[in-house]
């Protein structure tokens, strides 16, 4: 899909009214997802086929085909995403229309986004026992539909900046992963006018200490002037510091 390696989780939300639409984007943005808006059925779905999302927002009308036909098509291809329903529709008869087509769960516009967030949790945490969704890296483990974060035993507390830097590293861990790379998928600026350096190497020395500090096994590795690298340190690599 279009945006690159995203190392957020990728939520697709379907409305076509655009305030609502903009609304949505901008506070689940806030809240660390990587977010696509599609107006109309047929936009949806070129971008269902042409990337993977973790969830799915779907408003039930929508111009030309409905919230519920495409839902019917998207299941006929197979395809498993969790989809959140989102309606002014509340009769009982509806939500059973709306559960039968596929929907994993069903919300009544107007809603509190505070429980819009709460049911978004809830269905990545029920997708996350069946997809790799969770990561681990010696004894520090990463959920990403929680977001939360852990050390062993102890919890870890790390800012939406942080946690999406901590995941890309897990996820290319035992490679090097450039200031450039960070940059492009992490802050999302590809055409750097102005270098973020400085500013990448300050989250990485924070994340570092949350995440090494006080622990016999270091995890985050700097190479000099190259990058880094997560993981545990490879004994006959001598240029790689953990400073």
């Amino acid at each position: 899909m279009d945006g690159g390696d995203s190392c957020l989780m990728k939520i697709l939300v379907v409305e076509d009214e655009a305030k609502t639409a903009e609304a949505l984007r901008n506070g689940l943005e806030v809240e660390g997802y990587d977010v696509r808006v599609a107006r109309c059925g047929n936009e949806a779905s070129a971008l269902l086929q042409s990337g993977d999302f973790h969830l799915i927002l779907l408003d039930w009308m929508l111009p030309g085909r409905d919230g519920i036909e495409l839902l019917g098509e998207f299941r006929r291809r197979g395809q498993n995403t969790p989809v959140l329903l989102l309606t002014a529709r509340d009769a009982i008869e509806d939500r059973i229309v709306g559960l039968d087509s596929g929907a994993d769960d069903y919300l009544v516009k107007p809603f509190a986004f505070a429980e819009l967030l709460a049911r978004i949790r809830v269905l990545l945490r029920r997708a996350s026992r069946e997809d790799p969704f969770r990561l681990q890296v010696s004894d520090l483990y990463l959920d990403l539909g929680t977001r939360q974060v852990r050390r062993g035993q102890d919890a870890i507390l790390l800012t939406p900046r942080e946690f999406d830097v901590l995941l890309y590293l897990m996820r290319a861990e035992g490679h090097v992963v450039t200031r450039a790379m960070l940059a492009k998928d992490v802050w999302r600026e590809p055409n750097r006018s102005t270098p973020i350096d400085n500013v990448i190497d300050v989250h990485l020395a924070r994340l570092r200490k949350k995440i090494d500090e006080g622990r016999d096994v270091r995890l985050l590795h700097t190479i000099r002037g190259v990058g880094f690298l997560f993981g545990t340190k490879p004994a006959a690599t001598p240029d790689i510091t953990a400073r």
